[in-house]
């Protein structure tokens, strides 16, 4: 037992506590026959830093491998880093830049040697950052995407699908970053609202007889039309399905053919076609008969003009930027007198969140994934239960996308990654194989060239359940956790990870990767808009440690995380929870200082007090509430139960209602002792349901209330004995908490002097409350500021308390001048009742809830709600004085 500080610095435990729990190896202690429960860490980006919804992501992670790991399980966090295929590019090629030297001037091979070296050096920020948050992952067998068992299995399993018929080499549309010169998936591409403009132009009909009207936000592709769509039931245009039309520019003749996409009630009702160049007309495209090989790509791969298949654009615009291009076909065509008009319009327009330029939709050779085949298992994992949402609400989102999922791109024009293991003859015959040597005999021995593509980060991140535990290898630790017992994830790429990884579990494990999926919200700012840089709205979790601890932090998370409900996230909500903190180290203190040292055992002690009976039974119900609530993963209510227990029930109540015994007569007898067991144990058994929230203030208070033979993180998480529940005690002690409660709500409601004793008259009590009054008296005029109890009549004006059967009257006469309280609360409740009013009226004028921001209405809702509960209070207050 060591004393505690007077002051609570979470600075000065947090880096020894966790250096010494990972030193020792107490992350993952040696349980080879205990039940496993793993847990796969979402891995960030080898390039990332800690932001604050990783912070709320790994927080809700170590809650559950930390309560785990008390329950005595095999408690298995797997930890890791994902290659980033794009993002490390880019960090070191802009390295390189700085230093004056280019990436294709030095070659693949030393330019990824140059990756590596960086990874070594610069490559490990954020996993340090976490554990400053107190992750405690098992560090010791730390993974990363690009490791070589990784990449073994990487490769296998492309191979795998490849021959199955499951991957394959298609053209189709992708998200191309013209800047990197790459297809990008959808969750790198962010829209962004742009002010741009909308030309009208006119399109003649082959025979001149007149014109088709479209209208377009990029009229360079136009260069590249192929058709015009106009809906089947169009009266307007049914004579002109099948004809022609010539193409300003160009002069190609491309048909008028008749889809669904085309909305008569927009614009004209006709449609441009560019298949080459927009996904929508992509699939006007292949309905209407053109091959993908035969579509028409008027683009490079730095979006610059190009020449078509069949020669027509003319050679004043071939390569020229596709905005430089904008300008001088608009030129062209208003020469020409076919553009009809210009209007100004906000158009959602798509960048790479990178690169920061307009991302193009392009034709190009990719390869892809059939994913519509590997669906099906994950889809009827969730039908069937075998994975379980959590929340629910978001099975129908997993649903909608499963089935009706297109072919997924899995290349990437890169250089950083795992290059695809396919090989190609001079006859572009393509050979698959996991090594060249194998891909060699395929192909007889002939020269080979491979591909240079890598793969999408998301292929390797898909296999992350198993591969990080030694597959293909059937390693023991793979027969162990696999599957996962639970994936905290992000709602945000439940698409781009978790159901990938759901199919290729299914696909190579036969068995789910992970039995629950729980799905968390964003964390927004204060005022509940989304976090962005742009906004300067940000918070940097590593700041809010600096100035409250990672304690403090993790609570805030776990309080607010209200199952896949975005937190609105105020910095006041982690400084009370820093107070939280506070509170529990003086109330340590406390006990610390009358003798009160941990439990000698796990179960209840035996007591005899009725208020030792009381709170060992309240902390029984607390138990049992936070295993329920952790079992179902309710995050809110597992902190908030917790938090209620200890600032309430124990600090506030418990050690004030002890303090006469440990400090009285009593104190040195077997009362006394009693109390200090009691005590000790109820302590102990909240450091335990503390720990997996607020790892650090727990262990440190754990070991200086006693010389432990093992510390807290691998200790043993509290059984809810039920045979503790005493029928007794508890209504006893509630009584006398809604007594004094009571007395002291009146006294602040009337504004009686903190300092002034009042004399207590009880009526109408019944011989219960009789009892109880003189079991409790002492402790009533500490705590209730009462000089006497008194059955006689109260003479004068008084506050009336009523507790069950009895009236409790405080007399005020000569304490406060009642007729200026009368007045003063009165006003109060006047103008309490004319804001409520007001607010009430204005939440009732459906055009201020409809028109008015959301942050605006909710903000007069709370309002009102304050307004009303003030009203009450002062109407309950005037009450009181009769």
């Amino acid at each position: 037992m060591t004393e505690l500080a007077k002051t609570f610095d979470p600075a000065a435990i947090e880096t020894r506590w966790y250096a010494h729990w990972e030193e020792q190896g107490l992350f993952r202690p040696e349980r080879g026959e205990a039940e496993p429960f793993t847990i796969v860490i979402p891995p960030p980006n080898v390039t990332g830093s800690l932001h604050i919804g990783h912070a709320l992501d790994n927080t809700l992670q170590d809650i559950l491998i930390r309560h785990a790991r008390l329950q005595g399980k095999d408690a298995l966090w797997v930890v890791g880093t994902d290659h980033a295929g794009i993002a490390t590019q880019m960090v070191v090629e802009r390295n390189l830049e700085s230093q004056g030297v280019r990436r294709a001037e030095m070659g693949r091979d030393a330019f990824i040697e140059h990756v590596w070296e960086w990874k070594a050096q610069s490559g490990g920020q954020i996993t340090r950052q976490l554990r400053r948050l107190g992750a405690s992952c098992d560090w010791r067998n730390e993974r990363f995407t690009m490791d070589p068992g990784f990449s073994a299995a990487v490769l296998k399993v492309f191979v795998h699908l490849y021959r199955e018929g499951l991957l394959y080499r298609d053209k189709r549309l992708v998200n191309w970053d013209p800047k990197f010169g790459t297809a990008i998936s959808d969750l790198e591409v962010e829209t962004r609202e742009v002010q741009g403009k909308f030309w009208h132009l006119k399109y003649p009909l082959e025979d001149d007889s007149g014109f088709i009207h479209v209208a377009t936000t990029r009229p360079e592709t136009m260069l590249a039309d192929m058709a015009v769509a106009v809906h089947p039931d169009d009266a307007r245009y049914k004579a002109l399905v099948g004809r022609n039309v010539r193409l300003p520019i160009t002069g190609r003749l491309v048909p008028i053919v008749a889809d669904e996409h085309a909305d008569p009630e927009l614009g004209s009702g006709a449609v441009k076609i560019t298949p080459g160049h927009d996904f929508n007309d992509f699939e006007v495209g292949k309905r209407a008969g053109f091959k993908a090989v035969d579509m028409l790509n008027m683009l490079d791969a730095q979006a610059r003009v190009i020449q078509t298949a069949d020669g027509l654009i003319p050679e004043a615009l071939i390569g020229l930027d596709r905005f430089e291009a904008r300008k001088q076909v608009v030129e062209r065509l208003d020469a020409e007198g076919l553009l009809e008009r210009v209007e100004d319009r906000t158009i959602q327009t798509p960048y790479g969140d990178r690169s920061g330029v307009v991302i193009e939709p392009w034709l190009t050779d990719q390869w892809y994934v059939d994913a519509a085949t590997l669906a099906q298992p994950a889809i009827e994992a969730v039908r069937s239960g075998k994975i379980n949402i959590v929340p629910k609400t978001w099975e129908k989102t997993w649903f909608n996308w499963l089935e009706n999922i297109q072919p997924w791109c899995v290349s990437r024009q890169l250089w950083w990654g795992h290059q695809i293991p396919a090989w190609y003859d001079d006859q572009g015959n393509v050979f698959v194989a996991e090594t060249e040597e194998e891909a060699q005999r395929e192909a007889g021995n002939r020269p080979l060239r491979r591909d240079t593509d890598v793969l999408d980060t998301w292929f390797s991140s898909a296999l992350w359940p198993f591969a990080t535990l030694g597959w293909p290898e059937q390693s023991d630790e793979l027969r162990r956790h696999y599957p996962n017992d639970v994936l905290v994830s992000g709602f945000d790429i439940i698409f781009f990870w978790d159901a990938r990884m759901a199919m290729q579990g299914l696909h190579f494990m036969e068995e789910v990767p992970w039995k629950t999926l729980y799905l968390h919200g964003l964390v927004r700012d204060a005022k509940g808009a989304k976090m962005s840089k742009s906004k300067g709205n940000t918070v940097d979790p590593l700041g809010l440690i600096d100035r409250y601890g990672a304690d403090a932090l993790r609570f805030t998370l776990a309080a607010m995380e209200s199952q896949g409900r975005d937190i609105k996230l105020d910095e006041k909500r982690i400084e009370g929870y820093r107070n939280f903190a506070t509170k529990l180290w003086n109330a340590a203190r406390f006990c610390q200082a009358n003798g009160i040292g941990g439990a000698a055992t796990l179960e209840p002690p035996s007591a005899e007090l009725t208020v030792n009976r009381w709170i060992v039974a309240e902390t029984v119900r607390t138990i049992q509430t936070l295993d329920l609530a952790l079992a179902e993963l309710r995050f809110d209510e597992s902190a908030n139960t917790i938090y209620h227990f200890v600032w309430g029930t124990f600090c506030d109540w418990y050690l004030e209602l002890i303090k006469p015994v440990l400090s009285g007569a009593e104190g040195s007898g077997e009362g006394g002792e009693e109390t200090r067991i009691v005590a000790g144990w109820v302590l102990d058994q909240i450091l335990a349901m503390l720990h997996p929230f607020m790892p650090f203030i727990t262990e440190e208070l754990w070991h200086s209330l006693a010389d432990r033979s093992s510390p807290l993180i691998v200790g043993h998480w509290p059984k809810p004995d039920a045979r503790a529940l005493d029928p007794h005690a508890g209504p006893e002690i509630d009584w006398l908490i809604r007594l004094i409660s009571g007395i002291r709500g009146a006294r602040s409601e009337l504004n009686v002097p903190p300092g002034a004793k009042l004399a207590l008259h009880v009526r109408d009590a019944g011989p219960e409350t009789e009892a109880r009054l003189a079991r409790h008296e002492a402790v009533l005029k500490r705590l209730a500021r009462i000089e006497a109890v008194s059955h006689a009549s109260a003479a004068g004006a008084g506050a009336q308390v009523v507790v069950d059967e009895a009236t409790f009257v405080l007399p005020l006469e000569g304490v406060i001048d009642i007729a200026a309280e009368r007045g003063r609360l009165a006003k109060a409740l006047e103008a309490a009742e004319k804001e409520r009013d007001s607010l009430a009226a204005r939440l009732g004028n459906p055009s201020f809830v409809e028109r008015a921001k959301p942050e605006a209405v909710e903000k007069a809702r709370a309002d009102h709600a304050e307004k009303a509960s003030d009203a009450e209070k002062y109407k309950a207050a005037l009450a009181r004085l009769g």
